[in-house]
Formats: C-alpha cells, sequence, structure tokens
C-alpha cells in the first residue's frame, strides 16, 4: 500500500517543478502527511563512529533539509541520522531560477541552488526546539559575499556548539564561486586549524567535543587528494565525507539537461564517489572515519560503500526517484544481508573491496 502510495505522490511531485515538489514534500513530513516508513533496530547495524552511537549507518545528506524544518520527522523514516544544511552566517537567497533539474532517465538530479538558505539565526531556533538526543548534524558554508569565509565557518561552530550532534565543513559545492579553492592545501590548512581551534576552544566550555567531519568533492585530481589527505592527518578532524556532487557529464542518456551548470548527483554519481572514497581511505588509512555519498539507491549500493571503506553511508538525490520509504528499505536490506552472510557486524564488510575501487579511474 505504502509503494502505491508513493507512486502516486511521485508522479503528482513530478508534475510540479523540482523546487516547489522539494517545498511540498517539507511541508508534508511537517503535517505527518509522509507516513513513518522505520525498520526494527538491529544492534549488528548500530556504529559508534568519533564517539557518537549511530542506531544503523544510513543517514540523510546535507540538501534537503536546509533549513533545519523537519529533521525529527526525517529520522522517522529510518535514517540513523540526519544532516541539516547547507547553513551560511546570513540569509541568502541563492541562485536565480530555475535552479534544480530533473534527469528521469538517469535518476539523476542537477542544482545550481547556491547555498540558498535562511541564515544561522532561523535554523538555530529550529533545533533548540528538538530532542538533544536525535542525532542532527549541521553542515556548515560560507556566504557568497563574504569578506572572510574562514570567519563564516568559525561562526557556524561557535552558533550551533549547543545543539549540533556532528558538524561538516562543506568547502566541495561547486555553486559557490571560489569555495572548493578552499580544498587546496595551504587554504584546508588554514580552514581547518580556525575551525578545529574554535571546536577544541568551544569543547572547553560546554565540557563535550563535538565531532568536526570535511566534506570533499568527487572532482579531485590525484594530487589533490594527496594534498586533503595530508592536512586532515595533520589535524585533528573527525573524519571525511566523500562526496558532494559532480561537474562531470559523462554517460549521461539526458542530453538536453545535461547541460544545464551545476553539481550532477543521483545514480550517474556512484561509481566516481565510490571510486573517490576507497582513493582516500587508502590514503588515510583505516582509522579516520568516513562517510560515503554518492548514488547510493539500494541497501547493495550502501554495502558497497562499506565495502569500499565508508564507515557511515548518506543519501539525498535517490529518494526523489525511489520516495521516502528508501531508507527504510536500505535498513531491512542491510540485516538481510548481515543474515545471508552471516555478519556479526555490518561493519565487518568494510575495506573488504577497498582495492577495487580505489584501482579503478574516476
Amino acid at each position: 500500500m505504502i509503494d502505491v502510495f508513493q507512486s502516486l505522490a511521485r508522479r503528482g511531485l513530478f508534475l510540479l517543478d523540482p523546487e516547489a515538489a522539494h517545498g511540498l514534500s517539507i511541508k508534508g513530513l511537517k503535517t505527518g502527511l509522509v507516513p513513518a516508513c522505520t525498520a526494527p533496530a538491529d544492534p549488528r547495524l548500530a556504529q559508534t563512529v568519533a564517539g557518537l552511537a549511530f542506531i544503523n549507518p544510513i543517514g540523510l545528506a546535507a540538501g534537503y533539509d536546509k533549513n533545519a524544518e523537519v529533521p525529527e520527522a526525517l529520522l522517522r523514516l529510518g535514517f540513523g541520522f540526519t544532516e541539516i544544511g547547507t547553513v551560511t552566517p546570513k540569509p541568502q537567497a541563492g541562485n536565480d531560477k530555475p535552479r534544480i533539474f530533473r534527469l528521469v532517465e538517469d535518476e539523476a538530479v542537477i542544482n545550481r541552488l547556491g547555498f540558498n538558505n535562511e541564515g544561522h539565526h532561523a535554523a538555530l531556533q529550529r533545533l533548540k526546539a528538538c530532542d538533544s538526543k536525535a542525532m542532527i548534524g549541521v553542515n556548515i558554508g560560507a556566504n557568497k559575499d563574504s569578506a572572510d569565509r574562514i570567519a563564516d565557518y568559525v561562526t557556524g561552530i561557535r552558533t550551533f556548539y549547543g545543539v549540533a550532534r556532528y558538524f561538516t565543513a562543506n568547502i566541495s559545492s561547486p555553486n559557490t564561486p571560489g569555495l572548493r579553492d578552499l580544498q587546496a592545501r595551504e587554504s584546508l590548512s588554514a580552514l581547518l586549524s580556525a575551525v578545529l581551534a574554535a571546536r577544541d576552544d568551544e569543547a572547553t566550555r560546554a565540557g563535550i567535543r563535538v565531532p568536526v567531519f570535511l566534506k570533499i568533492a568527487p572532482d579531485l585530481t590525484e594530487e589533490g587528494m594527496d594534498d586533503i589527505a595530508a592536512v586532515a592527518l595533520a589535524h585533528p578532524l573527525d573524519g571525511l565525507i566523500v562526496s558532494n556532487t559532480t561537474l562531470s557529464r559523462d554517460g549521461l542518456k539526458d542530453q538536453r539537461q545535461a547541460k544545464e551548470s551545476g553539481g550532477l548527483s543521483g545514480k550517474p554519481l556512484f561509481e566516481k564517489s565510490t571510486i573517490v572514497l576507497a582513493k582516500m581511505r587508502k590514503r588515510v588509512g583505516a582509522d579516520l572515519p568516513i562517510i560515503g555519498v554518492g548514488g547510493v539507491s539500494s541497501a547493495e549500493t550502501a554495502a558497497e560503500k562499506i565495502r569500499a571503506g565508508a564507515n557511515l553511508v548518506q543519501l539525498y538525490s535517490c529518494m526523489v526517484y525511489e520516495g521516502p520509504s528508501l531508507p527504510g528499505r536500505i535498513v531491512r536490506g542491510l540485516s538481510q544481508l548481515c543474515d545471508r552472510e552471516k555478519l556479526a557486524s555490518i561493519s565487518d564488510i568494510r575495506g573488504s573491496r577497498t582495492d577495487y575501487w580505489a584501482g579503478k579511474n574516476a
């Protein structure tokens, strides 16, 4: 019955402009129109990463709930964690519309939103009203017109320290001009030094250390990956998120929509992002946590991210095509995988195919 409901809902939403459909889905979660789709708790799926206890390894990536409007409703869909944002200190409108495009044949999305959000204050007030135990991360970024982008990230740490279970510093969106330049070795070192110093300062005050992750692009060169790995290992960073959207348009069927500028996400991103994930795992070693993102549409693709070296997995764009029951289906599918392979923990497969994926060309 849920599948029938989702099929009808998808048809209706696809008649709308993608951004209007997104807004309607947020309203559906607020009102309870979108039903909860939780999966039974399975201790084999529970993971402790960066000192945090996750009930399962499947999370919602940033980009959907930019303004922290529905984080707890999203957790009721079966996610083990969710990430709000990207949020910037000042509200900003983002880029001109239209700025989201569905590539239906490819089950992909291109967006050039440009960190459109209501700013720190609005998100903070909503997060203060959430259960403090809810596994909600905060993805922080810089305003497009900022004179000091590093200062914007520091402000994000200080503003949300009392409500974030973890932070993600997003330096990999292709839709804010010059943002990806922060991935260069010297710029990244300066950013991480400032952000992690602010985290440590807040930790001393609050008596609790909140983890900080770094979200990187899938369009890195080998030298770029070398630089990020070296800087990450030289700082007390808690992990990487691999990866953001891609500028590549390789292999797409919908050549008309493929001409739109912006970042591509969805199924076509799976292979490229998984290769970069494995290559980064080889560079940073076994201990630094990595969250794998990009093209996750099923339990098998989620499991493959873990086999490539991920500790946790996030998804977003594939829900446009698979519907809100996707996280619950993935969680149940991972439990079935544990049954089939007689695993004591889903982490038992972690890294089993890192060499395979790292040996491929992105």
